[in-house]
C-alpha cells in the first residue's frame, strides 16, 4: 500500500526545504488568524488584515496539495 498522508507530509518536510517553508507558513498563518479569531470586536484594518491572511493561508494549503499529490 502507499504511503498515508502524514507520511508523506513528513518525508517532503525533511527533503524539500521549499515544502518544509510552505508547512511553516501556513502554520504561522493559522496562528496569526487563530489571535485575530479571539477578538470580540475587529477594527476595519483588522477585517482587511484577517481577509488578508486567510488568501495567504488558503494558496499555502492549495499548494502543499498539489505538492502531496504529485
Amino acid at each position: 500500500m502507499g504511503q498515508s498522508l502524514e507520511e508523506k507530509t513528513a518525508a517532503l518536510i525533511a527533503k524539500n526545504p521549499e515544502f518544509k517553508a510552505l508547512v511553516e507558513e501556513h502554520r504561522l498563518l493559522d496562528e496569526k488568524l487563530k489571535e485575530l479569531d479571539r477578538k470580540v470586536y475587529l477594527l476595519p484594518d483588522e477585517e482587511v488584515e484577517r481577509k488578508r491572511l486567510q488568501k495567504l493561508k488558503l494558496a499555502r494549503k492549495d499548494k502543499i496539495a498539489q505538492i502531496l499529490s504529485a
